[in-house]
């Protein structure tokens, strides 16, 4: 009996990983500002900053992750050299003082990843500007030295006042020198537009709503005013490298049903539409993004948010552009539903049945340095013991790279070359049972080998297997070409 079951669990185990998509983003948020990920705390010294973003890379790539948003603007500053904006406090203690010796973390940041095969999105936060009033450095070349007039006080922190035509502008050239300086893969922002609202406090914008609200409301100015910097960078983007993706992470819920017949069953206390003044659906519907990746950081049955009713929600929701889900891992041993270390397969599990549902990202990349509930083995050895392709967008680009080419040595062992003009990340080799039909849909992706490393493959060991072998050129851009099979 204990037998039987044993065989029971290895074979639904197998199955599992049998079942892993060939494209899945996974993808890991890596935090800047308080220090939260990386660096480990402000001014430390260059080798250790290098060192430490070397092994949180290497750390998420052996859970299987593809895919890193780095913050690299916190806080209207900068982790790499810039002409609008000072160097940032949270790299070297104080800021506006350059890194030294001196160095470029973007660069460095960017192609440590690729060289990983993983894609790289610049995170940037559009309107915070001080995040502590009374405790941040502040360096005397800061916008908000220089242009005073931009900024609203609420709470403890300064903001870009998001209704000036001026702001929206500053965001977008900042957004355009990285795109223009930096080979990037995406830019991506998260959930702070209009700052979460603070108990009887209102956000200090009366005086910028009688000079620009133009007859509108209060509420659906702010919005539009949201809308036209999405706009904006979505135009800026898409004119500087067109292969860069541009994303939002929004909070969890658009809108409550409550309120709106199109929101999620959910009693949000706040919500993108009514106290961001995000309308996250607007953009998706009019194309402006590429990515969604809502924070859907509550438990399944969750008595508020639940986040089998939100993922369903999202996944209904997303105009044909992509949906990565938002999960919470720091939330690990808080409460009785994220002390089940079933919690997190369970999410996975249910987001990989749903057809408009594109893959994973974590908040965030310190926690699993803990390994919390074993999840790091859970990712490893099954939900991504396979490696998976971010998925390709082919309104960004569909043309498939050019075939490689195999030339046959001995024992199975094959040399790849590839002899296209386009720049491509390198090769992907799958298998097929002997008796299936060759057509992708039968295919695992057993392994990614990158442009410039060993070109030789042992095919033997997946021959012994009763498989058929195929390798195929990937792009920068993750489309993959026509198959050749190794023989």
């Amino acid at each position: 009996m204990k037998l039987f079951f044993t065989t029971c669990i290895l074979l639904l185990i197998n199955v599992e990983i049998q079942a892993q998509p060939i494209f899945e983003v996974r993808a890991v948020w890596v935090a800047s500002v308080e220090n939260i990920d990386w660096p480990s705390k402000k001014g430390l010294n260059i080798e250790s900053q290098k060192a430490e973003f070397t092994k949180l890379l290497d750390m998420h790539q052996r859970n299987g992750m593809n895919t890193v948003f780095v913050q690299v603007r916190p806080a209207g500053d900068a982790f790499y050299p810039s002409s609008y904006e000072p160097w940032s406090e949270y790299l070297t203690g104080k800021q506006g003082l350059p890194p030294t010796p001196y160095y470029d973390p973007l660069q460095f940041m960017i192609d440590e990843t690729h060289k990983r095969g993983m894609e790289f999105h610049a995170w940037i936060n559009p309107y915070r500007a001080v995040f502590n009033i009374g405790k941040s450095s502040i360096a005397p070349t800061h916008i908000t030295k220089i242009h005073p007039e931009w900024f609203l006080n609420y709470g403890t922190t300064k903001f870009f006042n998001p209704g000036l035509p001026q702001v929206r502008a500053h965001v977008t050239r900042i957004v355009k020198d990285i795109v223009d300086r930096y080979d990037v893969d995406g830019i991506h922002m998260d959930d702070y537009f209009y700052p979460y609202r603070i108990d009887g406090k209102e956000f200090p914008d009366q005086k910028t709503f009688l000079l620009y609200g133009n007859g509108l409301n209060k509420d659906d100015w702010r919005r539009s005013n949201c809308d036209s910097i999405i706009l904006q960078l979505y135009q800026t983007i898409r004119a500087a490298n067109p292969r860069v993706k541009f994303g939002i992470s929004p909070f969890g819920v658009w809108r409550n049903q409550s309120k709106d017949p199109r929101g999620s069953n959910t009693k949000g206390g706040q919500t993108n539409y009514d106290d961001l003044y995000a309308d996250i659906l607007l953009w998706l519907e009019k194309g402006w993004i590429d990515y969604v990746t809502p924070q859907l950081y509550w438990e399944r049955g969750h008595k508020l948010c639940d986040y089998d009713g939100l993922l369903e929600w999202w996944n209904n929701n997303t105009f044909g552009k992509h949906m990565y889900v938002g999960h919470g891992i720091y939330r690990a041993g808080t409460n009785t539903a994220w002390k089940d270390k079933n919690e997190l397969p369970m999410q996975i599990q249910k987001l990989r049945t749903l057809s408009n549902t594109q893959g994973s990202a974590y908040f965030s990349s310190k926690t699993f340095e803990k390994n919390p509930s074993g999840w790091n083995d859970s990712l490893r050895n099954n939900y991504y013991a396979y490696p998976a392709l971010p998925n390709p967008m082919p309104w960004i680009d569909n043309k498939a790279p050019e075939m490689p080419f195999l030339e046959p040595l001995n024992d199975g062992i094959n040399r790849i070359s590839y002899k296209g003009k386009e720049k491509i990340k390198g090769y992907a080799i799958f298998t097929i049972d002997e008796k299936q039909e060759a057509i992708l849909d039968n295919a695992k992706l057993v392994q990614i080998i990158l442009q410039g490393g060993t070109n030789n493959v042992d095919a033997f060991k997946w021959f012994n297997q009763n498989k058929r072998v195929f390798v195929s050129t990937v792009d920068w851009n993750n489309n993959i070409s026509k198959w050749v099979e190794m023989k």
